[in-house]
């Protein structure tokens, strides 16, 4: 399946949301989480190192969630039935997002999707792209909470191709990195007004 024909993911088109922020505001918490022109080279090893285990990836991050009732809950009607047509869809728009994070630019298309991904989780879009009847929001903290696993659970598939510990070390950071700034620009629709 190519990004093109992944059902809901609009990146780049005028069905995104403006993210409230510049690109100055972007190159600012850039300089915040310390991301770099190595960060980005990092990054593009490893989208080459990941490209070829997205699916094992998500095995783990669902398995994660799956084995979390309170995690797995925001996939159910709210009575406790997960919705497994809903799952599988984000579930593809996740293995996207991991290609993005490392392969794309960071420019405007980018800080744009990362408010869209920030909003279709927050009660104004949940729910909308995929027309489904789910929980209509994410809790704020899980938002936050979720960067340590998924930071911590891609390091070993960052290991699998023969590269140096500190080749994977770097990698490693640099997802850390941009996992952080991409949370933070999820939270936009969670802050009120004038304090984000």
């Amino acid at each position: 399946m190519t990004a093109t024909t992944i059902p809901g993911y609009t990146y780049g088109t005028d069905q995104v949301a403006r993210a409230p922020l510049t690109m100055q505001d972007l190159a600012l918490l850039k300089q915040a989480v310390l991301f770099g022109p190595d960060d980005e080279r990092y990054l593009h090893m490893a989208g080459d190192v990941l490209a070829d285990q997205i699916d094992d990836v998500l095995d783990v991050w669902y398995g994660f969630v799956a084995s979390h009732p309170h995690l797995v809950y925001y996939f159910t009607d709210g009575q406790g039935v997960p919705n497994n047509e809903y799952l599988a869809a984000v579930r593809k728009r996740f293995g996207q997002w991991i290609l993005d994070t490392c392969n794309r630019p960071y420019d405007e298309h980018w800080l744009n999707y990362a408010y869209e991904i920030g909003l279709r989780h927050h009660r104004s879009k949940k729910n909308v792209v995929d027309g489904v009847q789910a929980v209509p929001h994410i809790h704020f903290r899980y938002m936050v909470a979720f960067i340590y696993p998924i930071t911590a659970t891609i390091k070993p598939f960052l290991a699998k191709k023969g590269h140096s510990l500190e080749e994977v070390e770097h990698m490693h950071q640099a997802w850390f990195k941009s996992v952080v700034m991409q949370v933070a620009l999820w939270s936009a629709p969670y802050v009120r007004e004038g304090d984000y």
